[in-house]
């Protein structure tokens, strides 16, 4: 019902891009840590997969061994899809035989896409296209023109309704987690809360309490003056 994709970038940071003809496909479908992985778990999901596989990751287990042990107690897991990303070498993928065509995953360096009940493969090779060619840009901004290529491609066969956008980074909390939950162009609205996102919201959690700064920024005026920081950089870089 779904396909999404989950990156790695060089920082450390973890990104999940997903997109459905399905209600609230961010709620249960998508799961982060910092510094141990990211999982996605789709068709007829398995919600347990999420706490379980960052477990699993954060114990040393490789993603191909996660989601053989993730799959190989599931009696569903013939209608399961998930992909696993761990913090170093390649994520490994489970597209169940049971799940709706179009379905399938490919796995790439540092990045994965799977996707099921899809227009095509081109869904899922377009997505990956876009990801790779955008090299150089914001994570977050790589991941939203993947979706945006997959769902030129024909995206979810059934239609649109919701879409999701995290980046975990160096914190135990996300550094962004966008939710298109009921929308008639998921895909389009999520790129657009990013770039509301980018007008204050960025910039000031990035002077919150974290763990390397358990107090964070108090003065308003030194607030205010890292948003403006924040805006001439992505100015002078544009």
């Amino acid at each position: 019902m779904t396909w999404s994709i989950l990156a790695r970038d060089a920082d450390g940071r973890f990104g999940v891009a997903i997109a459905s003809r399905f209600f609230a496909v961010g709620a249960l479908c998508v799961h982060t840590q910092r510094g141990v992985g990211a999982v996605a778990t789709q068709a007829l999901m398995n919600p347990l997969y999420g706490p379980a596989g960052l477990m699993l990751l954060a114990q040393g287990h490789a993603p191909a061994a996660v989601v053989a042990a993730l799959t190989a107690t599931d009696a569903g897991r013939a209608q399961r899809q998930l992909h696993v990303l761990g913090a170093h070498g390649p994520g490994a993928a489970h597209t169940g035989s049971a799940c709706i065509d179009w379905c399938g995953h490919a796995v790439h360096d540092g990045f994965s896409v799977a996707g099921n009940m899809l227009a095509g493969p081109r869904v899922i090779e377009a997505t990956a296209e876009a990801f790779v060619a955008s090299a150089g840009r914001p994570l977050a901004e790589r991941l939203l023109a993947a979706m945006a290529a997959g769902e030129a491609a024909g995206g979810d066969k059934r239609g649109k309704q919701s879409a999701a956008l995290r980046i975990h980074a160096d914190e135990d909390h996300p550094q962004l987690d966008l939710r298109v939950d009921d929308h008639a162009e998921p895909v389009q609205e999520l790129h657009r809360l990013y770039d509301v996102s980018l007008q204050r919201f960025q910039p000031f959690t990035a002077c919150l309490p974290g763990r390397h700064d358990p107090v964070g920024v108090l003065d308003r005026r030194l607030i205010e003056a890292h948003i403006e920081r924040f805006h001439a950089s992505r100015a002078a870089s544009a």
